[in-house]
């Protein structure tokens, strides 16, 4: 059986659209994801830098919580005192 030029260009044909297609897709689908998934990481990024303190708001906020609680405990020592 003779292959023809109408042949040849039929089974490429069918070539690229069995294999390379496919191919191109998932290369096609993978960039697009991954473009995604570069938004979703610096989205994350920005947010996560909303929710933590520095160390300094951290330092400034435990200084008045125990001031607080000194406070309380000088309260608690005058009223123990008084009994």
């Amino acid at each position: 059986m003779e292959l023809t030029g109408y042949t040849m260009y039929l089974l490429w044909n069918i070539f690229l659209t069995l294999v390379v297609a496919p191919i191109l897709y998932s290369i096609r689908s993978n960039t697009a994801e991954l473009k995604r998934l570069d938004i979703l990481l610096n989205k994350t990024r920005e947010e996560m830098a909303k929710e933590y303190v520095t160390k300094k708001e951290l330092s400034d906020g435990m200084d008045r919580v125990f001031d607080t609680l000194d406070k309380i405990e000088e309260k608690l020592d005058k009223l123990f005192e008084v009994k």
